[in-house]
């Protein structure tokens, strides 16, 4: 397995774990968070399509797509990006930026992989 299909490996595996516990055990994680719990659906959602996303990822490894590794990198800096303004606007709490910082991580693991995959080294 390349270095960067180990990096998306990673990445879709915590997705999927994260889009998991979303759905069976939302207020646990939403408390570990500092986050109120819910009763509504909205956080069982996104922990589904979290999870639908964790399977792409895994998929894309079965295929070593490299494009789709590189695609990856753009989004999740966008992730990043994402939940830093909506903390820094007041419209979350910043504790959401934990999870652009994650994404934020593996989307470097991957550029860089991706650029020494590249150059052969």
């Amino acid at each position: 397995m390349s270095n960067p299909a180990r990096s998306i490996m990673v990445f879709g595996v915590y997705l999927a774990i994260t889009g998991l516990s979303f759905i069976f055990i939302p207020n646990i994680v939403l408390a570990l968070l500092g986050f109120q719990p819910t009763t509504e659906v909205w956080i069982r959602v996104v922990g589904l399509l979290a999870a639908i996303l964790g399977g792409y990822f895994l998929y894309a490894v079965r295929y070593d797509d490299l494009r789709f590794f590189q695609a990856t990198v753009y989004a999740r800096v966008a992730f990043f990006t994402g939940m830093t303004l909506f903390a820094l606007l007041g419209l979350a709490s910043p504790l959401l930026i934990l999870f652009g910082l994650i994404d934020l991580a593996g989307a470097a693991w991957t550029w860089v992989s991706l650029r020494a995959y590249s150059s052969g080294v």
